[in-house]
């Protein structure tokens, strides 16, 4: 009978865990410009224009964007999650910021959908950009991680995890990248956080 190996520790699994996220970041296409350049780009331009931003998608990547929703508006950006029931209509100087890991969802590509009929700029973040949602995007966000809709090996991070990890990482460095085109202090960031807590 062979020994039972002893499971790995917490700091050799997040290194792991981190080294998988690091490698989407690594994952280059020339004919995509970093997912980064690409959302920094559009929400300064939004911002610029007096624009709202708006997020959505769907399970865990949903989640990752509403988190970069609340750091929007840490920023002093207005910024709404689709399904708010506060969210207002989208107009032609908005931005909606939508996720597709796999490369389309029915109920993203519709909202995608009724954004470019609104007049307003879409951008899909996605792993496979060349599904259904990029045919209403006005810019892709290219993000290599593996999604749901490949099958087995993920490694520590099954399912959608490394799209979904990167997703957060990516957003993380957004918001730094935001800050300082936007001259935001951690205070001035700190200072619209809310106190209803």
């Amino acid at each position: 009978m062979a020994a039972k190996s002893e499971p790995p520790t917490s700091a050799s699994m997040a290194t792991d865990i981190c080294n998988q996220i690091s490698s989407v970041f690594s994952t280059t296409d020339p004919s995509h410009p970093p997912a980064l350049d690409v959302l920094v780009s559009e929400i300064t331009k939004t911002a610029s224009q007096h624009g709202r931003i708006f997020v959505h998608g769907v399970g865990r990547e949903g989640l990752m964007l509403k988190a970069l929703c609340m750091r929007l508006a840490h920023l002093g950006l207005p910024s709404h999650c689709v399904a708010d029931v506060t969210a207002p209509p989208i107009t032609p100087t908005d931005l909606l910021l939508a996720s597709t890991g796999p490369g389309g969802f029915p109920t993203v590509d519709a909202i995608c959908t009724v954004a470019r009929s609104a007049g307003a700029r879409v951008v899909v973040i996605t792993a496979r950009p060349g599904g259904s949602a990029s045919r209403e995007a006005t810019a892709v966000a290219y993000l290599a991680g593996r999604t749901m809709a490949e099958g087995e090996g993920g490694g520590l991070l099954p399912m959608g995890s490394l799209y979904e990890g990167a997703m957060f990482v990516l957003f993380e460095m957004v918001v730094w990248r935001l800050a300082k085109e936007l001259g935001q202090s951690e205070e001035e960031i700190r200072s619209r956080h809310t106190n209803l807590e």
